[in-house]
């Protein structure tokens, strides 16, 4: 690694401009609690209600690798630009190709979808939409086409990988992951490299609602795997892709 998150400090709350400069400039930006609340803004304790929905997450049935340590669900929205108007599509699979996620692309993949009691409060809504409009000041877009991922990994089994692909780009135009909290684990440190270069940073994501943004043109991301810290524990994540060539699906 040739730099450490500490740069990340420079950003303070209320400062939506250097978050996009940060984003421009580096490929990502770590954004404290506070400066999603100011800059996007969200409504932090309206999303911080919405979580006890990931203690109902069903376990994801896909994993290639033989685990059981994820369980998550999975919808689909449209973000227009023009009057920042966020609407849900009917329930469709998450795809990738092979040429992102080698473990399991090019499955077609069924996930129960989000609670519509989680997808439409304003809070969840406005978080989606207010990050869709920062992305598109970044590049510009009409439409972003809008996966959203819960996702609980957990140390039940004795280790729990957030990303059993290993280092990987997503095949959209921008990521966030969010911490939404962790507890009783250790690891799941975050790696993000240049896609095109040797450079990259890592840090662990300790605040809930902390937020990592990615253009996903330019860097690769990665965490490592979980163990727990006494009892078990678990890692919960939201994961929101950006792309604006539609949704991803087999040709």
């Amino acid at each position: 690694m040739t730099a450490t998150a500490a740069a990340d400090a420079a950003l303070t709350p209320a400062d939506r401009d250097a978050l996009l400069q940060r984003l421009a400039a580096a490929g990502y930006a770590l954004v404290p609690a506070a400066l999603a609340a100011s800059a996007l803004p969200a409504d932090l304790s309206g999303l911080a209600a919405l979580g006890d929905s990931w203690e109902h997450l069903p376990r994801d049935a896909y994993l290639r690798d033989g685990g059981h340590y994820r369980a998550r669900r999975h919808s689909c929205f449209v973000y227009t630009a023009a009057d920042a108007t966020l609407t849900a599509v009917p329930h469709r699979p998450h795809w990738q190709p092979t040429a992102y996620n080698a473990l399991h692309g090019g499955l077609t993949r069924w996930f129960e979808p989000i609670d519509p009691a989680v997808t439409g409060t304003p809070a969840w809504r406005g978080l989606l939409a207010s990050l869709g409009g920062l992305f598109a000041q970044v590049r510009p877009a009409p439409r972003w086409y809008l996966e959203a991922h819960q996702f609980r990994i957990d140390t039940q089994g004795g280790i729990g990988r957030p990303t059993p692909e290993g280092a990987h780009r997503d095949g959209v135009d921008f990521v966030a992951v969010i911490l939404v909290g962790r507890r009783q684990v250790l690891g799941g440190e975050t790696r993000v490299f240049d896609a095109h270069g040797a450079s990259g940073v890592r840090f662990t994501m300790q605040e809930s609602w902390s937020m990592l943004l990615m253009d996903d043109e330019r860097v690769v991301h990665e965490t490592t795997p979980i163990q727990p810290d006494g009892e078990r524990g678990v890692r919960d994540t939201l994961v929101l892709t950006y792309r604006a060539g539609g949704f991803q699906a087999p040709d």
